[in-house]
């Protein structure tokens, strides 16, 4: 009997201990059934999931942002350890070689970075998979914030394992797990914030707080110039034909071909070479500028790395789920 409980209690504890990660973005439901789904969530490629319980092929996991927070998901949806291929296997990778150099990233405020990445959501797409955000939620007429054009996700200085400059070790934790409303707010003029929250809606959400602390620090700025380089660049992207085009076309199928192009004829020829295309579910969720030195985005855009898309087509998705 004693051996009996011991036996438990090891399951218990390797069960509690054990961080499942994703292989897909599987649907999260409440039950085990699988017949309700409260907020349309599905499995994040870039977190871990905290396993709760194995029973009949499925998986109870701890999702910190749901509700409620326990959510049942096939077990052939995750793995023990990050499949090659997947953010989280790219991250670890990173960080083998960061701490195998054991350097600590630090950067001069007095020097911009030169070399960055502009990620822009097409706000359609980015709701349509991720319903559960607060920028997500619809107003009272029906409409949300973002609808129908490109938001700012972040400006990232690049390489990609260039980030968290300066930044304390317990505020590098709480980012990483998520835990954005714990981050120091950026000190930024009120003109400045009411800019931002017009091309970032997921301000609600903190995403500000995410993105200065992980890229910004390491923009060689501080946070007041750095969001208005990145508010500057989204509304030129905005403004553009490429907007136009997005809108226009919004429920059908484009290539990346035709959206270089259109880039080519808005910043100069060359220039979208250096635009990548994100692609989740068949549709376009977001536009990656690689931009090098400039003080123009048509500049930035030609100085830029020339880059190959994984996506090469996809559909603009509609406003509305």
């Amino acid at each position: 009997m004693r051996i009996v409980f011991l036996m438990i209690i090891l399951i218990w504890t390797v069960f509690a201990d054990t961080s499942l990660y994703p292989k897909r973005e599987c649907p999260l439901f409440n039950n085990l059934k699988h017949t309700y789904n409260r907020g349309d969530i599905r499995l994040d490629m870039h977190r871990t999931y905290p396993m709760l319980k194995h029973h009949k092929g499925q998986y109870l996991l701890k999702v910190e942002d749901a509700t409620p927070q326990q959510r049942w998901v096939d077990d052939d949806c995750l793995s023990l350890r990050p499949l090659r291929g997947t953010p989280l296997y790219e991250q670890k990778t990173v960080s083998k070689k960061e701490s195998k150099e054991k350097k600590t990233t630090t950067v001069s405020q007095n020097s911009r970075s030169k070399d960055n990445l502009l990620a822009l959501s097409w706000h359609n797409a980015f709701c349509e998979t991720h319903r559960y955000k607060k920028e997500c939620k619809r107003g009272l007429f029906g409409k949300k914030r973002g609808d129908n054009t490109f938001v700012l996700h972040g400006l990232w200085p690049q390489p990609r394992n260039r980030v968290y400059c300066n930044v304390p070790k317990r505020t590098i934790i709480a980012d990483k797990h998520k835990q954005w409303h714990k981050l120091p707010e950026p000190k930024l003029t009120e003109q400045t914030k009411e800019a931002l929250a017009q091309v970032m809606p997921g301000l609600s959400s903190n995403l500000h707080r995410h993105e200065w602390i992980k890229h910004g620090t390491c923009y060689g700025t501080d946070a007041e110039q750095y969001f208005s380089d990145a508010i500057a660049l989204t509304q030129s992207v905005r403004q553009s034909r490429i907007a136009d085009f997005f809108r226009n076309f919004s429920g059908k199928r484009v290539t990346l071909q035709r959206i270089r192009e259109l880039f080519d004829e808005a910043y100069g020829k060359g220039s979208g070479k250096s635009v990548e295309l994100r692609c989740n579910r068949g549709m376009i969720t977001e536009l990656w500028l690689h931009l090098g030195s400039g003080d123009t985005l048509s500049v930035m855009l030609r100085n830029g790395k020339r880059v190959h898309s994984r996506c090469n087509r996809g559909i603009i998705d509609r406003a509305g789920y």
